[in-house]
Order: structure tokens, then sequence, then C-alpha cells
């Protein structure tokens, strides 16, 4: 089972949509420390169950809990903003506010990746990688 997506992050983001669109509630992809600290994030702010990851080396992968058996998916618009071709970066100042807060955005910024009000906190500017509601 192997990615070669240009770009990971929007192929996992796809990953999500299309699992919450045919109603599954769990999907397993190539593990990436990225990916993970994106979904610990979604995860934090109550948009997913559970992210685990499990094997070693080449075979690990990130297991993705989106919602309980039989529960309705909590994410309606998961969104790649940056892309390799035309990346996005902002100031603290100008880190966007989703859906009048209900929503998140997802930052890299000089200490790791973090949710848009953890960078407001920490007074980070970023890369946009991603918004979630």
């Amino acid at each position: 089972m192997s990615s070669t997506s240009p770009d990971p992050i929007a192929d996992m983001l796809s990953r999500i949509r299309n699992a919450i669109l045919v109603n599954k509630n769990e999907i397993v992809l190539p593990y990436s420390k990225a990916k993970e600290d994106i979904a610990n994030i979604i995860q934090e702010s109550g948009f997913m169950d559970k992210v685990s990851s499990s094997g070693k080396g080449l075979e690990k992968v990130l297991n993705i809990r989106i919602c309980e058996e039989n529960q309705n998916a909590r994410i309606n618009t998961i969104e790649r903003i940056s892309k390799p071709g035309q990346r996005s970066y902002v100031k603290v100042k100008e880190i966007p506010s989703i859906k009048q807060g209900r929503g998140i955005v997802i930052l890299s910024t000089s200490k790791g990746v973090m949710s848009g009000s953890s960078a407001k906190q920490q007074n980070l500017g970023g890369e946009l990688i991603c918004k979630v509601y």
C-alpha cells in the first residue's frame, strides 16, 4: 500500500472526504509524521474519534477512526489550502477564522504543526495547510 501522490496531505484529506461520502467510519493510509500531526489536531478539535499508528518502517500505517459505527461524521468540509504549486503563508493577524470559530484551520509554523488558535496564542504565522468544519 503506497501513496505516490505528489501531495500526500491532499491525498489524506481526499481519503477522509471519500470515506465520509460512502459512510465508512475508519480509514488506513501510509504513515508520515506530518499526516499524524494533522490528524491529531483534527481529533483534538473534536472532528474525529481516534488516530493511531501501527507497524514499523515501510509497513507503518496511520489508522483514523472518523466516527463511531452508525454515527454521522462531524466533518462537513475538509479542504487543502496550500498546494505544492501555490503555497499560502499568513502572518498572525491574517490567520482566518473558519465558520465564526466553529471550524479550524491548521498551520505549519516554525514550532511545528498546530491549529490556528494555538498559533495565535503563541504569536506565530506560517503556512496554511487545511481547513476543517
